[in-house]
């Protein structure tokens, strides 16, 4: 007779002691349906093959069969190995889609990072506080974010460079990002306009406080806040294309392009190290033609837009440039930055002396000199003034600023300890005692020094 090993759980005790009474009829079949939480049919079913069978009649019928997908050692042992060699610093959900595309291995989030923790390969972030949520906009070019991120993206360059980038809340694509040495007036308006070419006008900009985006002056005795905030020059060629600006009070508060920096600072860092990245042109080559695209494919939610096209009478160069307002002078001459410019008679005006004209100075150093919006004059920029040379070497000290570390103040080991005759260390009256005592002396020395 072959032996049969059976598994007999509380459930099933607790079954057959519920069924037999059913049997002796001190309980009704829906009285036990109630305390087995069954059917009144399966509990009937259940009292059957107890009368037939047995005990064996209640337990469960099926074979056990292993489940069919199964984790073998052998995957086991492969996903640890490419852990250590290629993607040792990958989160778990980013280690888990590279699992899928390079190695087809296909398992849950659970059973992956049980894996890890089992070697001792997991580290959980602390959460964040929870902050409030703000609904997204209903439709695609009602409110665009931008933000910059300060951050070392190449490992094996010391300096660090600023992601700016720019993302629909409504549909949280990101169309056009890009790394700068530095956060300028020049570099944002660069990605703005990038922005605009490749998706159109949109109608308003979410930013924060800093200097190029608003101008925040408190008042004081010299400064009437209701007079001088003027406009900024990012904000004065938003107005012209007619995009409002909306600044932010808080990092929190535009919430969408900051998670987009953390997701960033993640895995854009990594996705670099795997493809060999040696410097911040193959950065921005391989951000703007394989990640963006990436992202956008898996983040990118389907949105109704309200972009509107570009107006083809704006020529954006004398859009997203420095302007500032010069008189010109009686021999027809205007001052930038200690350089001069002359004005040209045209068949506008043989002088414009006395005439306030507006000076446009583009990122490529061009300068074009505008009379009611017509171009008057133009040239490039002479770095080899006074006021040029003195900009270009401020900009350089502030360059060099990152690579000088401060030096480290050496604080002793132990500090220092006062003598047990130390003033600090006495009571007053010993303290006194020892203050006569060398008055006394110095007294005596000095009655030997006259008689001598």
């Amino acid at each position: 007779m072959d032996k049969q090993r059976l598994i007999v759980t509380m459930k099933d005790m607790q079954r057959y002691k519920v069924l037999q009474e059913v049997i002796e009829k001190k309980l009704k079949g829906t009285e036990a349906a109630e305390i087995l939480k069954l059917t009144p049919v399966h509990v009937s079913r259940l009292k059957t093959r107890l009368s037939k069978e047995g005990f064996e009649g209640i337990l469960r019928k099926a074979v056990p069969v292993p489940p069919n997908k199964k984790i073998t050692e052998e995957m086991i042992k492969e996903i640890i190995r490419v852990r250590k060699d290629f993607y040792y610093d990958f989160n778990i959900m980013h280690f888990k889609d590279k699992l899928e595309e390079n190695h087809n291995i296909h398992l849950c989030y659970e059973s992956l990072r049980q894996i890890l923790v089992q070697i001792d390969d997991h580290h959980p972030k602390k959460k964040k506080k929870v902050h409030r949520q703000r609904r997204r906009m209903p439709k695609a070019g009602m409110l665009v974010q931008m933000d910059s991120s300060q951050h070392h993206w190449l490992a094996h360059i010391p300096s660090k460079w600023w992601l700016i980038a720019m993302i629909d809340d409504a549909t949280n694509e990101v169309p056009y990002a890009k790394l700068f040495s530095g956060d300028t007036v020049f570099t944002n308006m660069q990605v703005i306009r990038r922005f605009l070419e490749l998706k159109g006008v949109f109608m308003s900009l979410y930013a924060d406080k800093a200097s190029h985006f608003k101008t925040t002056r408190y008042g004081s005795l010299h400064v009437d806040i209701n007079q001088e905030q003027d406009d900024t020059q990012i904000e004065r060629a938003l107005e012209e294309l007619g995009i409002t600006l909306i600044p932010a009070n808080s990092p929190q508060a535009k919430g969408r392009i900051e998670r987009r920096f953390r997701l960033f600072q993640d895995r854009f860092i990594k996705e670099m190290r795997l493809a060999g990245i040696k410097d911040y042109d193959e950065a921005n080559k391989f951000l703007q033609e394989k990640f963006l695209p990436w992202h956008n494919k898996r983040y990118m939610l389907e949105a109704e837009g309200v972009y509107m096209p570009l107006p083809k009478e704006k020529n954006l160069d004398l859009v997203f440039c420095i302007k500032q307002w010069r008189t010109v002078r009686k021999d027809n001459t205007i001052s930038l930055n200690g350089q001069i410019i002359q004005i040209a008679p045209s068949n506008i005006k043989l002088s414009f002396a006395k005439t306030k004209v507006q000076v446009c100075q583009l990122e490529d150093n061009r300068i074009f000199v505008l009379h009611k919006n017509k171009v008057i004059a133009e040239c490039t920029i002479n770095k080899n003034t006074k006021i040029a040379k003195r900009i270009k070497k401020i900009e350089k000290l502030l360059n060099q600023r990152e690579y000088i570390k401060p030096k480290k103040k050496h604080w002793p080991e132990k500090g220092h300890t006062s003598a047990p005759d130390h003033p600090w260390r006495m009571d007053f009256a010993v303290w006194e005692k020892k203050r006569q005592l060398k008055e006394t002396r110095l007294n005596r020395s000095r009655c030997l020094v006259k008689v001598s």
